[in-house]
């Protein structure tokens, strides 16, 4: 008879570190307010007392503060299973949640709902004072595609169904270029990292049911929003597979007009630079000729990070600040694979999701 092994517990998973520092540089956190307590050494250290002295109570504001961005898993050398310490901590000592991330998140568990929010938040934009506008205008409703026979999903997510209808109506064209396609169900809901990160895995296991149940006759599952995916590859029952790596792997069949020098700045999302496949994008946005292409410097998380534009709207501001900052002049758009990403750094210069911008080159 095997063994039955046993779950790392948070104290063991807190033991991982070595306090090499080597993550302190990486921490988005950390470069903005130069405080231990704000890195992710000083966060285990917190988690390691928590776990060992379990009757504490209280606010902990700089745990609350992280960013979940999982860039210092990149780069530890003692492979810490950082995020899912962050969650299981969470899960136990639940962050003080604002009104607005509270609001959130039942939101986005409750998707008709939030589409018809956005939809009336979308009539009252003109005149919503600017502080009451923490989100970029919805476009105009419209509904997606009708449902093709395919065997290939595309996930829709919870703001996302609204907000890239675009940049799915893309992906569909791209993909009939190549002889392929697929069909947009619309029951799956919110991929469930945002209540993950949260602390409430009772509603992420909740979401991760409906979208298994969505997906479970399709062979996979095709996401826009570098974001959700690992999220995704974790509940949806069938293979999850980032849309630009998909449409990469066929890149030889597409082909584009001249795009006769325009100059475009290339975002790239945490998620897609540490935890997905970044160089899928830039690879198929060099097969459109004549396009200048600028990648935008590591200058740490933009700042959107799931909820947190919502939740401390300046300290989002100022890590966004260093991204719009190396925003070429010249540049006349900026792409960015995350739909998080492209809601907190939208205002400078129109946003696009990159599949949605290739689209208008495809010969």
């Amino acid at each position: 008879m095997l063994p039955v092994l046993k779950s790392p517990s948070r104290a063991d998973l807190a033991r991982q570190c070595v306090k090499c520092g080597l993550c302190l540089p990486h921490c988005p956190t950390y470069a903005l307010a130069g405080m231990e307590a704000e890195s992710p050494r000083g966060r285990i250290m917190q988690m390691a007392d928590l776990a060992e002295n379990p009757g504490q109570a209280g606010v902990f504001k700089h745990l609350d503060a992280c960013l979940g961005c999982r860039r210092c898993e990149s780069v530890c050398p003692a492979d810490v299973s950082y995020e899912q310490l962050l969650v299981e901590t969470r899960v136990v000592h639940p962050p003080a949640l604002t009104w607005r991330e509270k609001a959130a998140l039942w939101l986005m568990a409750h998707k008709s709902l939030l589409n018809g929010g956005l939809g009336f938040y979308r009539t009252a934009y003109p005149i919503l004072p600017t502080r009451w506008r923490p989100l970029p205008r919805p476009p105009a409703a419209s509904a997606d595609p009708a449902p093709a026979r395919s065997r290939n999903a595309i996930f829709t997510g919870c703001v996302a169904n609204s907000y890239e209808h675009h940049a799915r109506t893309a992906l569909l064209q791209l993909l009939q270029t190549l002889g392929d396609d697929a069909a947009i169900p619309s029951t799956p809901g919110c991929c469930g990292q945002a209540a993950r990160h949260a602390g409430q895995t009772a509603r992420a296991a909740s979401l991760a049911a409906t979208n298994q149940s969505a997906f479970s006759s399709f062979d996979r599952v095709l996401v826009l929003a570098s974001g959700c995916r690992s999220a995704l590859q974790d509940s949806a029952g069938v293979p999850v597979v980032d849309a630009m790596t998909y449409l990469a792997e066929r890149a030889e069949k597409l082909q584009f007009r001249s795009a006769h020098g325009r100059h475009v700045a290339l975002h790239t999302p945490c998620t897609a630079s540490f935890h997905g496949p970044g160089n899928a994008v830039h690879a198929l946005l060099s097969r459109i000729p004549d396009l200048r292409i600028t990648v935008l410097p590591d200058t740490g998380c933009c700042g959107g990070a799931g909820l947190h534009q919502l939740a401390d709207p300046d300290r989002a501001a100022s890590l966004r600040a260093p991204v719009l900052a190396a925003i070429p002049e010249t540049a006349d758009v900026l792409l960015s694979a995350n739909i998080g990403c492209r809601l907190h750094l939208a205002g400078k210069l129109p946003v696009q999701h990159p599949i949605e911008f290739m689209a208008n080159y495809l010969l």
